[in-house]
């Protein structure tokens, strides 16, 4: 494990599977450490022959390409989230890692890096040539045992993709329907009538994804998770014109099959990226944005995001999130705000 640092946040790097862990913010007294950390992680437990290499490692923060999918043969979410990582610089609060295989013949560069005083990791994932179209999303996997409370920017609809998560009942159950689409995600089709995906948990036992649509001409593209019980929020922030769908996986208990075995709990995975193959009944082109990146053997791509966590203490929903230059201003529901500094022009 390695890692970088600033004057009040840290995050450590597994290169093994491209994971973001570790990571930690110092603000107000206090260390907010919001990312989950599945039970068997660190363990000596075995993963079962057929599991995907992440599963070891499963928590934190990873690139997916491609999201949900497979290219000829990787493991789920394609060889960025199961493969080494070489690390080719490292130092002044900055990493630079390359990914031991290509995605679709595309050389896939990692990014990393903080700032002092800056509650916020900022990523950069750049695709060096290589052909094809490419779902992609950043996956952090948010720890939440306590509950949650979830705001995110204006949505044009809120939807589930064409199948669950879980369809067998000897496997696991999920409990949402597939696919289902509404305007409000305090109300979505569920099996037993509606849903309010606002607020976690929402049901005891059960594996579920829904998929936010931008609505178009929002400024910025934001995921705020309130996190009961721990007084923090974490933070997830992209350009909506270049990442277009905020996709909320709820793992709590919904999978009874190993490595799962009914034990993995309180984890909301926030999966920002362009992702056409979870599109259910809305059409991709009514995205602010692409549904995958477009790799071209003579072009460069890139995909930027940032997560980051502050201390909260009100435990308020988040009412909205603005870049004003070098400061995120964050406001709650409640009234609080909050102000910190952040790279200007970044998700430009």
């Amino acid at each position: 494990m390695t890692g970088i640092a600033a004057q009040g946040i840290a995050v450590g790097f597994d290169a093994r599977t491209g994971l973001l862990d570790g990571f930690t913010v110092e603000d107000h007294g206090r260390a907010v450490a919001p990312l989950h950390r599945a039970p068997w992680v660190g363990t000596d437990e075995v993963m079962p022959p057929d599991a995907a290499p992440l599963m070891a490692t499963l928590g934190g923060d990873f690139f997916c390409a491609p999201f949900g999918g497979s290219e000829a043969g990787s493991p789920l979410h394609g060889w960025p989230a199961n493969t080494p990582w070489h690390v080719i610089g490292e130092g002044d609060g900055r990493l630079q890692a390359v990914l031991a295989r290509t995605v679709h013949g595309a050389t896939l560069v990692k990014e990393l890096s903080v700032e002092p005083g800056h509650p916020f990791v900022y990523q950069r994932h750049v695709f060096i040539g290589g052909e094809g179209r490419v779902p992609f999303a950043n996956h952090a996997n948010v720890s939440v045992p306590d509950g949650a409370l979830i705001r995110t920017s204006r949505k044009a609809i809120w939807q589930t993709p064409p199948n669950p998560q879980e369809s067998d009942p000897a496997m696991g159950r999920s409990a949402l329907v597939y696919p289902a689409t509404s305007a409000d995600p305090a109300r979505f089709p569920s099996l037993t009538g509606t849903t309010d995906l606002t607020r976690y948990p929402w049901n005891p036992r059960h594996e579920d994804f829904v998929v936010g649509i931008e609505a178009r001409g929002n400024p910025l593209g934001w995921t705020a998770v309130t996190r009961l019980g721990k007084g923090d929020l974490y933070l997830s922030l992209r350009h909506p014109d270049r990442v277009p769908m905020t996709m909320l996986w709820h793992s709590n208990g919904g999978r009874d099959y190993a490595p799962w075995s009914g034990r993995h709990l309180g984890c909301l995975g926030v999966e920002e990226g362009g992702a056409f193959n979870m599109l259910g009944l809305v059409p991709e082109r009514d995205l602010t944005g692409p549904a995958a990146v477009e790799l071209d053997r003579d072009a460069v791509v890139e995909v930027r995001h940032v997560i980051g966590a502050v201390a909260w203490p009100s435990e308020e929903p988040v009412a909205d999130v603005a870049l004003m230059g070098g400061t995120v201003e964050i406001t709650g529901e409640g009234g609080t705000v909050r102000h910190a500094p952040f790279r200007a022009g970044f998700l430009d």
